[in-house]
């Protein structure tokens, strides 16, 4: 069984966690997003081909040529067309197979839902949603698909299109002689479209898949991925720390005496935690990061140092960053209401009570610097000693 993956897109709404990393790459404890999936699917496909934008020398140094058992090969799509053109990057790749999988990268879907769609041979993965307004919807009978609406102002169905597809490769001519999209792309929706006026295709559902659309959905993500962690340690632990629930540390990693930590949480390899330092449940720190302040449902990446105290919670903290003495992410408002932030200029209501900052890669902040709840700084930039950040920070 072979697999294709579609990695190629901007995630723009991800900014600016995802401005050197599409979300496909984002490390959320301990792993990739797309080395979670390709974990689902170890034992269902042996061959996984990867299709992403220009130059990806960097994700086939970071993953090379496998996954376990599954062998991995590249694709590039020179052009943003849609998925659908993405799609055809594959043909040759796929060439005379009676089946084979595609998933959209940015997502994670549960091996449950994998296998059965497998199994049965030409279909789809769909999911109940509250907010169907918000998604492409499936319209099914007796359940096989019958329609599908692109984020319908009166849904007449609440069956989110989870982005998984089995495909004979007849879905190749069906691509090549498709008209743009409104949005002036190529989709790989159009594509279902015309294949349901000739064939079956059947619409399995599952509970577990999770659709990673804004900066916060890592930090819910992060939370369910820890949701099944087993607590190991790797490292060593000084005198006078404490552990209580699932921890997992990593190699060569060193806690240090006072440490309170709180599972579920992960800690990667080569970090120095504490002393004196305090890990809440759902929190996951990277590689070689140095923290010794609080942390609570949050998602510290590699390199990151945070050698003073400071208070980091709800909040998603980039590559390589420096946070700096007294630093505090506010993630509550007074009037207790649902955080609202700001995403490619539109005010958008995350449902949050507890929402912290969003820092990019190699950022630095300066002493006694205080960001309000939402607000996101992008990366390479500073805040001076004091700053107040109640704007995002964009460079």
């Amino acid at each position: 069984m072979k697999c294709v993956i579609l990695c190629a897109g901007k995630s723009t709404r991800t900014y600016p966690i995802t401005l050197g990393r599409s979300k496909p790459f984002l490390s959320i404890a301990g792993k990739t997003l797309l080395e979670h999936n390709l974990d689902s699917m170890e034992g269902i496909i042996d061959e996984a081909l990867i299709v992403t934008g220009p130059g990806n020398e960097a994700i086939r140094n970071m993953l090379g040529n496998s996954h376990g058992n599954i062998r991995i090969s590249y694709a590039e799509q020179k052009e943003a067309k849609g998925t659908a053109h993405a799609l055809l990057q594959a043909e040759e790749f796929v060439r005379n197979e009676e089946k084979f999988l595609v998933f959209y990268g940015d997502n994670f879907y549960p091996r449950e839902a994998i296998r059965e769609c497998v199994s049965y041979g030409i279909s789809v993965l769909g999911q109940k949603v509250p907010n169907p307004e918000d998604y492409g919807i499936f319209l099914t009978e007796g359940g096989f698909l019958k329609g599908i609406e692109e984020k319908p102002r009166n849904p007449r169905s609440d069956l989110a299109n989870a982005g998984l597809y089995v495909f004979n490769d007849r879905v190749f001519e069906i691509s090549r002689k498709l008209r743009p999209s409104e949005r002036g792309e190529y989709e790989i929706t159009d594509v279902l479209k015309e294949m349901i006026k000739k064939i079956r295709v059947r619409c399995f559902y599952t509970k577990d898949w999770f659709s990673l659309v804004y900066p916060w959905h890592i930090l819910e993500l992060n939370k369910k991925l820890l949701a099944g962690i087993k607590g190991e340690t790797g490292g060593e632990i000084e005198k006078n720390v404490t552990i209580k629930g699932e921890v997992h540390i990593g190699k060569l990693s060193i806690v240090k005496s006072g440490t309170y930590i709180e599972g579920p949480a992960f800690i990667g390899k080569k970090c120095v935690i504490g002393p004196n330092a305090y890990i809440r449940p759902n929190t996951s720190i990277g590689n070689n990061v140095r923290f010794r302040g609080e942390a609570v449902n949050s998602v510290i990446m590699d390199g990151a140092t945070a050698k003073h105290f400071c208070y980091i919670g709800h909040s998603v903290i980039g590559e390589n960053v420096n946070i700096a003495a007294g630093t505090v992410t506010a993630d509550f408002r007074h009037d207790g209401k649902n955080h609202v932030t700001m995403v490619k200029g539109k005010k958008i209501d995350t449902g949050l009570r507890k929402l912290g900052a969003f820092i990019g890669d190699n950022v630095r902040t300066g002493i006694n610097t205080t960001i309000y709840p939402g607000r996101k700084i992008w990366p390479g930039l500073s805040t001076l000693p004091g700053e107040v950040v109640d704007k995002d920070k964009m460079g």
